[in-house]
């Protein structure tokens, strides 16, 4: 596949008024898809007409669908993209997948990437993939990576667990499925998905230290600047499947951060705020919107000319929330994206203490 440069403005010597302007992309939005079936549950599901609508409109609108792995290894080392390029990764080894999904990319010829957890498939659950499909998968453009065996929240310890035990069961969760894709694969592409998007330090720094490279499920558009241990994916499932809201987030940018300060990964009985550090450019800092899921719009307070903290008006009740920030760009045809996540726990459910 040829890739090309974008050199904005550059100018050849002194005579040359003109800039020469090559289309590439350096960064990448991921589509999260789970079921593709009318009869599974409806917020982690896309019937197989809607998500052959999202596939006709890639395909129809000149989006270049690329291999996950090779895309980010090539953003990491700051090579260009295609123009309009996207990825498209599913998370858990559902048989809808290969049933409905699976056709659908074939014959568009669609790379793509399954998220496996394997213990359904080990067991031979019915409602999941066989190692035998997904070599089929695999030799029609599909990838396999690593969804932990069992689905846990990795963040929670079991009734009497020390804190060295729940990480080396975190480990064995990883290992086990590394080993796993290998076996019956012949390789790993070492990514992993968080079962319920779920991480914290401790556990990013294992996967750091695995070379693998790992999602959440917050929103967002990955770039070289990204936590590769904690990557954006757009979900496109449920209420997020309508494809006029899809086609917004294909066409967002990255939000152009310095920085972030999060306050950590979990909530307390406060309300939650982020700082935000952007990076020099020209902005439309006005129309910059925060929003706190359950809550609408958060309070933006712009402590110099480039930070701003946004705050949510209210504590998250026991779960996920999120802060999901946009901005439209100077062009005003794309929106520039950022979000974070944090968790709200509640002693019962046995969460590793973030100071661990």
């Amino acid at each position: 596949m040829l890739s090309t440069v974008r050199f904005s403005g550059l100018v050849l010597g002194t005579a040359l008024s003109a800039s020469i302007t090559v289309q590439a992309q350096d960064y990448l939005p991921i589509l999260q898809y789970h079921h593709v079936s009318a009869s599974s549950p409806a917020s982690t599901s896309v019937t197989p007409e809607q998500f052959m609508e999202h596939m006709d409109y890639l395909k129809s609108s000149g989006f270049q669908v690329v291999d996950l792995r090779s895309a980010l290894d090539d953003l990491k080392a700051n090579k260009p993209l295609p123009d309009k390029a996207v990825a498209i990764s599913f998370d858990d080894a559902y048989q809808s997948i290969y049933q409905a999904g699976f056709p659908i990319l074939k014959e568009r010829n669609f790379p793509f990437t399954v998220f496996i957890n394997t213990e359904p498939v080990e067991r031979n659950s019915s409602s999941f993939l066989t190692w035998a499909q997904m070599k089929e998968m695999q030799a029609n453009g599909g990838v396999f990576a690593n969804h932990t065996v069992n689905h846990p929240y990795m963040l929670r310890k079991e009734s009497g667990e020390s804190d060295g035990d729940w990480l080396a069961r975190m480990e064995k969760e990883v290992d086990t499925v590394e080993a796993l894709l290998v076996k019956h694969l012949g390789h790993s592409p070492k990514m992993l998905a968080y079962p319920y998007g779920e991480s914290d330090r401790q556990i990013r720094t294992m996967m750091k230290e695995k070379d693998i490279i790992a999602f959440g499920q917050q929103s967002g558009v990955v770039s070289a600047d990204s936590d590769f241990e904690n990557l954006p994916r757009f979900p496109a499932a449920g209420s997020y499947a309508n494809l006029s809201t899809l086609k917004t987030k294909l066409d967002a940018k990255p939000m152009p951060l310095l920085s972030e300060k999060t306050g950590g990964d979990y909530a307390t009985d406060q309300p939650v705020s982020i700082q935000l550090t952007f990076k020099e450019g020209k902005y439309r800092f006005k129309d910059l919107t925060c929003y706190v899921s359950g809550q609408g719009k958060a309070t933006l307070d712009w402590v110099s000319d480039v930070e701003v903290v946004a705050t949510a008006d209210k504590p998250f009740g026991v779960g996920r929330g999120r802060i999901n920030c946009t901005m439209p760009d100077e062009s005003g045809q794309h929106y520039y994206w950022y979000s974070n996540v944090w968790i709200r726990s509640s002693p019962e459910q046995g969460y590793v203490s973030e100071k661990s």
